[in-house]
């Protein structure tokens, strides 16, 4: 007779499937959509375990873990409605890739905050495993070259695809930029733009300065970007400086009828 903790557990999965097996088969004779729902309760009951145990492999990922128990708890309820007796060696071995799968799209579909391509992600859960074989196998942590070669990619493309474990979540702005300084991480990412705060004053003049004549344009260029006094426009254009004078006078009030 086997005995030890490995018999004990056959012998406890062994008798959750046989009482699996007939609470399925009552399920069959239930003919009230009440009775109908006691038994499939019933079924999950026996489950709940097993979801916590598939939902805590994806612990420590960014997702709260109620979360996760909860994906897995509402996969189990759909294994229930679709599993058939008889179509497999039991109900747990049907609802384990079920439940399985659910949490891969949880993380998939809504778990991150900046969705990574396609490939990255499935790379990245790729290397997560694969890390965890090599290092079980190797008695070591792994490098990024060898962690690539065993994934047929490249030590780049392994790097960048972890790195997406960071865009499940963000960190908060009120945490400090280091743990001896008290400025916060916002007072570092923001500033004053002056280019933005001038922004619309720079849209306004430019399309008022589009409808003056080449030489009036020429003639605001020398003065307020080349900074020429009116001496040396008037040197530069041949004419005296009361005249560059008047012309400037002009220019402007045009520009203030024009934007007023």
């Amino acid at each position: 007779m086997p005995s030890g903790p490995d018999s004990t557990r056959t012998a406890t999965h062994t008798d959750r499937d046989a009482v699996t097996d007939a609470l399925f088969a009552e399920l069959a004779r239930a003919v009230t959509p009440a009775a109908h729902d006691a038994v499939v309760e019933r079924i999950c009951v026996l489950y709940l375990d097993l979801c916590a145990t598939l939902a805590a492999r994806y612990s420590g990922r960014g997702v709260e873990q109620d979360d996760l128990v909860q994906v897995a708890r509402l996969a189990l309820v759909g294994a229930v409605s679709r599993y058939r007796p008889g179509a497999g060696p039991s109900f747990a071995a049907y609802a384990v890739p079920s439940i399985t799968g659910e949490l891969k799209r949880h993380f998939r579909d809504r778990a991150w905050l900046v969705r990574p391509p396609r490939r990255l992600q499935e790379l990245r859960a790729d290397a997560t495993a694969e890390r965890e074989r090599l290092e079980q196998y190797l008695g070591r942590p792994v490098t990024d070259a060898e962690l690539a070669q065993s994934l047929s990619s490249t030590a780049s493309e392994v790097r960048e695809a972890v790195a997406t474990g960071r865009y499940f979540h963000a960190d908060p702005l009120e945490q400090r930029v280091r743990d001896d300084d008290n400025q916060p991480m916002e007072r570092g990412i923001a500033c004053d733009d002056v280019d933005l705060d001038g922004a619309d004053d720079r849209v306004t003049i430019g399309s008022a300065v589009r409808h003056l004549s080449t030489a009036d344009r020429d003639l605001l260029h020398r003065r307020f970007v080349d900074d020429l006094s009116q001496r040396e426009i008037g040197e530069a254009l041949g004419v005296s400086q009361m005249q560059v004078s008047r012309s400037l006078r002009r220019v402007l009030q045009t520009l203030r009828e024009r934007i007023a």
